[in-house]
């Protein structure tokens, strides 16, 4: 089945027709609950009724119009997809199609930001380790996994790696004669779940504040509600120049963003940026669907709730495979004493969707429309698995 694909996916052998909220069904019939939402992308769930009535009434009218031209329905998505992030700043919204395009989005920016300001020699952007931006030959580059890295350089020059959390390497390299921006995730999701210090968050704030480097946060797969905050900055109350977004932001229609503030906001001029697809009128009433449901406080203060039961009820087990739990609202990151692959393999074919950052941590993004009763069966699931592993 799987011949006529190249080999890049480490694919778990089921192949799904359908699915219902928080469950999936394969060709045989079997129902299984997803703790994955498409790593983080089907936020509202499967088959959301309000959101498959957006999209088809869209597609009804037109799935796409160029770039040269405006849809009334991106232009609606763009003025409240940056109202919804006028609290931290943002000013105007650039459209692409995916997490690793805003990303690229993003590091344009800020380099063209710093040329015309500063001269030649300012463009490195620096990023951190554990990092993970996307897989284009740019957005590798600015990846600070090495695992990522092989078999595909020379890369993007430019980019520089610092440890997380460590404040005197931040100060050392973050260097004004040479820095154009800092790029980072507020919460490190690939590589485990890991947020970073609010100490940290505002140390680079001031700093790239006053040495006018650019902050950039990555919001791909800890925003649009994720953690039980619009975006997940908002928890520091720190202020960045850009944001990027994308998984959640549509709930299944590819879109990326790039939001920028008040430095950033009119830096690219006519032919300097461009995507074809980018913020299409399918992804637009998607995502104004999106935006309508997930802003709501008492929708995001449901979000924090359901996090913290998986969280209390995964520690109240004390399981001797489980190391570390960590996270915020439904992003939830387990490290366990086991490989994680087998525990993916025999939780699927319990029933369950979950999966892995690395070799041994476990990972959590479910849809934010699953019920108390599904977060329990789902949990009770992986305790036998581990009970067993």
């Amino acid at each position: 089945m799987t011949d006529v694909f190249m080999q890049t996916y480490h694919r778990l052998p089921v192949s799904f027709v359908s699915g219902e909220g928080t469950w999936l069904k394969d060709k045989a019939g079997k129902r299984y609950l997803d703790f994955t939402a498409g790593i983080g992308v089907n936020c509202l769930g499967h088959a959301y009724p309000a959101l498959v009535k957006a999209i088809t009434e869209q597609a009804a009218k037109f799935n796409h119009v160029s770039n040269y031209y405006q849809s009334e329905v991106s232009l609606e998505f763009a003025e409240k997809l940056v109202a919804a992030c006028a609290p931290v700043g943002m000013r105007k919204v650039f459209f692409g199609n995916s997490g690793a395009e805003a990303n690229e989005g993003a590091c344009k920016i800020a380099r063209k930001y710093s040329l015309r300001k500063y001269g030649p020699g300012r463009h490195t952007i620096v990023s951190l380790k554990g990092s993970f931006h996307g897989r284009t030959i740019t957005t590798l580059s600015a990846t600070g996994q090495e695992q990522f890295h092989k078999d595909f350089g020379p890369f993007t020059e430019g980019f520089r790696f610092i440890p997380p959390g460590d404040l005197e390497a931040l100060d050392r390299s973050l260097d004004p004669a040479s820095v154009a921006g800092l790029l980072m995730e507020v919460i490190q999701g690939e590589s485990g779940v890991f947020p970073l210090d609010p100490a940290y968050i505002a140390a680079a704030a001031k700093l790239c504040a006053d040495r006018d480097i650019l902050l950039m946060f990555d919001e791909i797969q800890c925003g649009v509600g994720r953690t039980g905050t619009f975006l997940a900055g908002e928890a520091y109350q720190v202020k960045a120049d850009i944001v990027t977004l994308a998984k959640g932001l549509s709930a299944g229609v590819p879109v990326g963003a790039v939001l920028a503030g008040e430095k950033a906001a009119a830096v690219l001029g006519i032919g300097d940026h461009g995507s074809t697809f980018g913020g299409n009128p399918l992804a637009a009433a998607a995502g104004l669907l999106v935006l309508e449901t997930v802003r709501d406080p008492r929708f995001l203060a449901e979000i924090v709730r359901k996090g913290e039961r998986f969280q209390t009820v995964l520690a109240g087990w004390r399981h001797p495979q489980i190391r570390e739990i960590r996270g915020r609202g439904l992003m939830i990151g387990v490290d366990i004493c086991i490989e994680a692959r087998p525990v993916l393999e025999k939780a699927l074919d319990q029933g369950l969707l979950i999966l892995s950052a690395g070799t041994k941590t476990l990972r959590f993004l479910p849809p934010y429309s699953i019920s108390d009763a599904e977060i329990d069966q789902g949990l009770e699931i992986l305790r036998g698995v581990l009970d067993k592993s």
